[in-house]
């Protein structure tokens, strides 16, 4: 029997959690496991099982137990979008939206070629003005002009986005806007059809008879704190992208709807404390073809690319943080309900509903006070439903960072579904070259239980996992140098 390891004289914690990895009874595969996650920083730790049984024999043909592992649990990948939480996986999740919106203009994935021949448009819808901000202008012929505080701003200015005079800028409306920019957008897809409709002389339901409107959106934040859309809209015959659409259906007609679609768009909104508002786009908004082939600056591949950066991203770009305000305890109310039905003080956040304080963050005073701003709102009774203090991170936006509408092109799981039967295929075909029995000609069913443990590594994993990242990046860095052994 291997006597226990005395491990007092080891400082680092680390360390110690990796000796004692070093130690067990497979560290091979404690190594394994952490190169699977392919440089996940917050994989999801499981227990549980899952056995594999042939239906027509009761036979099984794989099974699987975490507590069989070395360390005793299953590490999968966290599948975080969010290039600030997770780059390894924000990677894949982007790769996955350049398909699928490449799929949407170019075909493939089960979607017709014959949809890059359709009119098709790259779309881009702002936010209105609420008080002016540092910027960097140009001209009509592209010269740079003066900010209107008077000075040239740099492209790392942090200054860029924050408003002139912080005491007239309107951080309410600002709030508002981004809690109800998803709405608006929906707003906005219900009047292009319509408008459509108009531009065009016909009735709606003749419309909706010959011509399918789909699209594509992803938003993202300006440097003042304010989300706007991307968006790829495509013209369809009446069963999709397998039909091509009317030759009436064209881009001009489209340019025209989403001009007339944005000034429709509105909604009002009205409260005790602010009065009414109206939500509605900003006067600046682009419509641009999107071409095939070609060096041009919106051809297929490049728009697909756009999209899947911004997919990646969020808010951090403007100075804000990456994670909730809300109080976890308390759901951000400030109060538990106790053992006598009564509402006690929360002691995690002394009653605030914030899990840190939001004159204690590490963010620009404009930021801060959007943030402060949105906590505020969320008090609010009419507000409620928003739950601005769970969005205030957010500043605000709460809606889908990329959507898209159903015949637009595959979907995210399809694509995930493929990537695990080429796994799967791999797998049988190892099985085969290794002289072992393949599921062909069998029924299987699988049977399975997992319990959520925590997220994270082990400290002793820690370093191996820093050391697959250093290996990926080594790897891209050399093949993008074109090393001629890779």
């Amino acid at each position: 029997m291997r006597r226990p390891l005395d491990l007092r004289h080891v400082i680092s914690p680390s360390l110690r959690d990796l000796i004692e990895l070093v130690n067990t009874h497979d560290f091979d595969r404690v190594n394994e496991q952490v190169r699977d996650l392919r440089g996940c920083t917050s994989p999801v730790n499981l227990h549980g099982w899952t056995v594999t049984t042939d239906q027509t024999t009761n036979e099984v043909v794989r099974s699987y137990r975490s507590e069989d592992e070395p360390s005793g649990r299953l590490l999968t990948t966290c599948g975080n979008r969010r290039s600030s939480r997770c780059p390894a996986c924000s990677r894949v999740y982007a790769a996955d939206t350049y398909h699928l919106i490449k799929a949407g203009l170019s075909g493939g994935k089960n979607v017709a070629e014959t949809v890059r021949d359709h009119p098709r448009a790259f779309v881009t819808l702002t936010a209105p003005s609420f008080g002016p901000v540092h910027n960097r202008k140009t001209d009509g012929a592209g010269k740079p002009r003066p900010c209107g505080c008077g000075t040239h701003h740099a492209e790392d200015d942090p200054a860029l986005g924050t408003p002139l005079n912080p005491t007239t800028y309107d951080y309410t409306g600002s709030v508002l806007w981004n809690a109800h920019a998803g709405q608006l957008w929906a707003r906005f897809t219900t009047y292009l059809r319509r408008a459509l409709a108009e531009h065009l002389g016909m009735t709606q339901k003749a419309l909706h008879a010959a011509l399918r409107v789909s699209f594509a959106k992803v938003a993202e934040y300006q440097k003042r704190g304010l989300v706007h859309f991307h968006a790829v809209i495509r013209f369809d015959g009446p069963d999709g992208h397998t039909t091509s659409p009317p030759p009436w259906a064209t881009f001009d007609a489209l340019r025209v709807a989403v001009a007339m679609a944005r000034d429709r768009a509105r909604l009002t909104i009205a409260s005790d404390a602010i009065g009414e508002r109206v939500i509605a786009w900003g006067d600046r908004f682009k419509v641009d073809p999107i071409t095939t082939l070609g060096d041009g600056e919106l051809t297929d591949a490049k728009v697909a690319g756009y999209v899947a950066k911004y997919a990646t991203k969020n808010a951090e770009g403007t100075g804000t943080i990456d994670r909730t305000l809300m109080c976890r305890p308390c759901a951000g109310r400030g109060y538990v309900r106790g053992p006598d039905g009564f509402h006690d003080r929360c002691s995690d956040c002394d009653g605030t509903g914030q899990a840190e304080p939001i004159k204690a963050l590490p963010v620009q005073q404009h930021v801060r006070q959007m943030i402060r701003t949105a906590w505020d709102l969320g008090r609010l009774p009419e507000f409620a439903e928003l739950k601005l203090w769970k969005w205030a991170h957010m500043l605000g936006f709460r809606g889908h960072f990329s959507t898209k509408s159903r015949a637009y092109s595959t979907t995210l799981g399809a694509l995930r579904d493929v990537r695990r039967t080429w796994r799967l295929a791999q797998a049988e075909a190892a099985r085969t070259r290794a002289g072992l029995p393949t599921d062909e000609n069998t029924i299987l069913v699988t049977a399975s239980s997992w319990t959520y443990l925590s997220s994270g590594y082990r400290p002793g994993e820690e370093p191996l996992a820093a050391q697959v990242r250093h290996d990926i990046a080594h790897a891209e860095r050399a093949k993008s140098e074109g090393d001629p052994w890779l």
